[in-house]
């Protein structure tokens, strides 16, 4: 199981965007999407378009979302 540090996105509210947050763990298994892990935080499963491994230079511009991801809700 493979076990690096991370940033992963939260989307926000509808007034407020959403942001980059660092101090993340993840892990990958064989189950869809990553497992992140953060002190502060429930662990939870997101998909792999949610997390970056290095630092974003825009803590303020969100990811890319797959065009087919089953993880997309609208």
């Amino acid at each position: 199981m493979e076990r690096e540090n991370c940033w992963v996105w939260f989307k926000g509210s509808m007034k407020e965007g959403g942001s980059w947050k660092g101090g993340f763990s993840y892990k990958k298994d064989g189950n869809p999407g990553v497992l992140i892990q953060n002190p502060a935080y429930v662990n939870c499963r997101v998909p792999d378009w949610r997390i970056s491994t290095t630092e974003p230079v825009d803590k303020y511009k969100g990811p890319t979302i797959p065009e087919n991801s089953s993880w997309k809700i609208f």
